[in-house]
């Protein structure tokens, strides 16, 4: 217990120094948001996979879908690497750093407002970040929970509290600059931290193949197979697709994700950013989910719904680490506590400044210098920490499931709306604007209309399905209605925010 506690607390120590040592950085609106877009391709490549891979993935996620498809949930973890990570930054890493630069846009909104000329798309982005991504950034206290539990005893709610408090800290001292720096930290903790549980949990079974022989000899409901947890494709396949389409292309339609883009400080930075980021998913994402097919080596373990009978998923993955040596066990939380901390300030930092540049300047407060606007982006932060840490609390001990539903649907619904406005207006001169406002009826829409109909069984399939439909109709639309007239590559000068 004493090597845990001071594990945690040289962690705790190091973030907020880190967030004192990096103030200078955000004495400005470009500096707080963006770190000056002057972030080199180490410090950007691990802020977009630390921001990636939360204890959503490591405890929620992988011990879900390991639990269904066994060791061919790694695909998702591969999907995440080379579609999530390296085909990103090939895609939009260049084009959207010269872009938003040219355009002088810090956030998503301001890019949709700028790129095409309606102050309204800005307004009605900045509206659709804040009502999916405060939910989202509630989920990621979850999976600290049953570890905190199970590690220290400590109760739910003074985990959420002290990772609200110390996050809060560090993200209004440094801005951005100390959001990167910290995931840098916490990404070198991730990486050692996976490969070390692996390799203990499969020593705790008797080594890989004698692991990988007991998964096999496990049969799943519904399945015909025979040793359906090892197969290549797993019991499912075609829902194993999905999820790798949600997981995996909805990166490119994340405000907190493509924000990575913006600040990176040159093309060079962007090939190796590139190299860099495929290589930590490879580890985090691949090995999260490879652990996870292992769980159902735990089922006498796990806990199980005593109403359905189904298995507690967020159970999975703290049972398989239950057993460890304690100094292991010290490291999975600090692992957990990285995972969530990094995500939760690129998601607070993110809405803070979205519902500041793209809401309040200009609309409620028309002459906002930027003093203002900082001192504004700091309160709506620690707002937005509060607000979400109350809503993770209020689930928590509330019946009630449709924050639960809402934060199952943030990824899909965000990513459905702006995944084809943002990559065609990267790309093309022939988009409109009612082809946008196609999208983001369409990826609210049909995310949120399946979310209370339920026509689609999965709401994993629901938010791929709406991210598929973004790319399509955005050009469809685009064909039968005026296009904004645009110059992809004029040699104009970057304006100022």
């Amino acid at each position: 217990m004493l090597a845990k506690i001071l594990m945690m607390v040289v962690f705790i120590a190091a973030v907020v120094a880190i967030g004192l040592r990096t103030r200078n950085s955000a004495g400005s609106v470009e500096g707080f948001v963006l770190g000056g877009r002057n972030v080199g391709p180490w410090l950007s490549a691990f802020a977009y996979g630390t921001s990636y891979f939360s204890a959503v993935i490591f405890v929620g996620y992988a011990g879900q879908f390991g639990w269904k498809y066994g060791i061919s949930a790694t695909w998702i973890g591969v999907g995440n690497a080379f579609i999530g990570s390296l085909l990103a930054w090939v895609v939009l890493g260049r084009r959207t750093r010269l872009m938003t630069h040219r355009l002088g846009s810090a956030t998503m909104p301001q890019f949709f407002g700028t790129r095409y000329g309606s102050e309204a798309l800005r307004v009605a982005s900045a509206a659709i970040i804040f009502v999916f991504l405060i939910p989202y950034t509630a989920s990621v206290y979850n999976g600290l929970s049953r570890l905190f539990e199970m590690a220290f005893g400590i109760d739910y709610t003074v985990c959420i509290i002290g990772m609200a408090v110390v996050t809060c800290i560090y993200v209004v001292l440094g801005g951005y600059m100390a959001t990167v720096v910290n995931d840098f930290v916490q990404g070198i903790v991730m990486l050692v931290g996976i490969l070390a549980i692996i390799g203990a949990v499969l020593g705790d079974n008797g080594g890989f193949m004698a692991a990988y022989t007991s998964l096999s000899q496990i049969p799943v409901e519904g399945s015909e197979m025979s040793g359906p947890l090892a197969a290549f494709l797993g019991p499912d396949p075609l829902n194993l697709l999905g999820v790798v389409v949600l997981t995996s292309l909805g990166t490119w339609g994340l405000p907190q994700m493509v924000g990575k883009f913006y600040a990176i400080k040159s093309d060079e930075a962007v090939k190796q950013g590139a190299i860099i980021s495929t290589f930590f998913a490879v580890i985090v994402a691949g090995g999260s989910y490879f652990l996870g097919g292992f769980g159902r080596l735990y089922a006498d373990q796990i806990a199980f719904n005593p109403e359905t009978g189904a298995p507690v998923y967020d159970s999975v993955v703290p049972s398989m680490l239950s057993t460890l040596p304690d100094l292991l066990i010290g490291l999975v939380i600090v692992l957990v506590l990285s995972a969530s901390m990094s995500t939760l300030s690129s998601l607070v930092l993110t809405s803070s400044s979205t519902l500041t540049i793209d809401l309040i300047k200009g609309h409620l407060v028309k002459d906002m210098n930027e003093k203002r606007q900082l001192v504004t982006m700091r309160m709506l932060l620690v707002a937005f920490v509060v607000l979400s840490a109350g809503i993770a609390l209020w689930q928590y001990t509330s019946p009630v499931n449709f924050i639960a539903q809402l934060m199952g649907i943030s990824w899909g619904a965000l990513a459905g709306a702006f995944l084809g406005p943002f990559l065609w207006g990267l790309y093309s001169n022939r988009i409109s604007r009612a082809a946008v406002w196609a999208s983001f009826i369409v990826g609210v829409g049909l995310t949120t209309a399946n979310m209370f109909i339920g026509f689609i069984a999965s709401p994993v399939n629901a938010g791929a399905i709406a991210m598929l439909l973004s790319l399509l109709v955005v050009p469809l639309v685009s064909a039968f209605t005026p296009a904004v007239p645009f110059e992809l590559d004029p040699p104009a000068e970057p304006r100022a925010l």
